[in-house]
């Protein structure tokens, strides 16, 4: 085993002790910052950690504190990815050492590469393990909600729409049965995503009216919960709605990090309110106002996952398209070049190849011929 899939195997460990905190990358980095005295770890060098990019030795202290498990424990982790001692024997090894590793393993490869070669992948896993379930041990029925709400953003990076549908329905319901109420609102998040992608407006608007309605929500779930609702609103047409929520969303993000947040609402940060308010007013037909905040987002994503970046940056260059600013959307078509080199997200290509055809249709001939060599490229 080489050193980089043994520091990837200590990242995705982290996380998985981070996830069980209930912390994000951001509230962890200041939490250890309070342990260590001192302000200057940020969210960025926790996603190094969990990415494989570094071994946190001098933070491992801190860690263990703050984590609430042995130092021994984590030390002897490190050494591992280190190569300075033996991995764990199998006898050592959690029973769900291998399900929690491969989960770790396939998020990571979408980050880096998008869902398509992994979706299939995440699939097996989630049917292997929902076949395991023979009772109500509710710890275990989350476990394999988990998997369900991974393999269906997976299915739903790949363009399966329709089965990460179908997946994170019965997630949810396993997730309701476990009594996990961070989870179930995570994959109802999912759901609405899902929902917007394929222009369910309705569907989607239900399901946030549901969690911001319900029982009372963590303060960054509702922002979640906003997001995806002023992005139905936009796709019927409301204007007035859809950017009344993402104003309430911008300035929620001003409230700094509570206890009980879920982990899992880390992802929304400046840089996603900024896109959806931009991908929100392209559903108005408005390419002019969204732009300054799609080049905003796309700017911000860049080192943040290629799947990611890919998304930011094509949104930019469709609202640029939008406009016919020929000139200035070279910057962001070339940029994508190597990029396309390495991503396969087929829900992102099918808007490539929709923005592509309106370049070749109505751009000058020397940035038709630029688009065209990016995409065969």
């Amino acid at each position: 085993m080489n050193e980089q899939v043994r520091r990837a195997q200590f990242g995705v460990r982290l996380a998985s002790l981070r996830r069980e905190a209930c912390l994000s990358q951001r509230a962890l980095a200041l939490r250890l910052c309070a342990a260590a005295g001192i302000t200057t770890l940020t969210r960025h060098e926790v996603s190094r950690w969990e990415r494989g990019g570094r071994i946190p030795d001098a933070w491992l202290p801190s860690l263990a504190q703050v984590l609430g498990v042995p130092l021994d424990s984590l030390e002897r982790d490190a050494a591992r990815a280190r190569g300075e001692c033996a991995p764990p024997s199998d006898a050592e090894r959690e029973p769900d050492a291998y399900v929690r590793n491969a989960v770790g393993w396939l998020l990571a490869h979408d980050n880096r590469h998008g869902g398509n070669h992994v979706a299939d992948a995440a699939v097996q896993v989630w049917e292997a393990e929902r076949g395991r379930i023979t009772g109500d041990d509710k710890h275990h029925l989350a476990q394999v909600a988990e998997i369900g709400e991974v393999a269906g953003w997976l299915l739903h990076d790949a363009a399966r729409f329709r089965e990460a549908r179908a997946t994170l329905a019965q997630a949810h319901t396993l997730a309701r049965l476990a009594g996990d109420g961070p989870l179930e609102w995570f994959i109802l998040d999912l759901l609405a995503m899902v929902d917007v992608h394929t222009g369910r407006a309705g569907e989607a608007m239900a399901i946030t009216d549901e969690m911001l309605t319900g029982r009372e929500v963590p303060g960054r779930v509702a922002l979640m919960a906003r997001v995806r609702q002023a992005r139905s609103l936009a796709q019927a047409g409301e204007r007035g709605r859809a950017m009344d929520a993402l104003e309430r969303a911008t300035g929620a993000l001003q409230d700094s990090i509570q206890a009980n947040d879920p982990a899992f609402t880390w992802w929304i940060d400046t840089t996603e309110v900024a896109l959806h308010t931009g991908e929100a007013l392209l559903s108005l037909g408005d390419p002019r106002a969204a732009l300054p905040h799609l080049q905003r987002s796309s700017e911000a994503s860049r080192g943040g996952g290629a799947r990611r970046e890919f998304g930011n940056v094509l949104a930019e260059l469709t609202a640029l398209v939008g406009l016919g600013a020929w000139r200035e959307a070279e910057t962001p078509l070339l940029r994508l070049e190597p990029i396309l080199r390495t991503v396969t997200s087929s829900r992102t290509r099918v808007r490539l190849r929709s923005t592509l055809r309106t370049i070749d249709r109505d751009a000058p001939a020397w940035l038709a011929e630029t688009a065209r060599e990016v995409a065969a490229g």
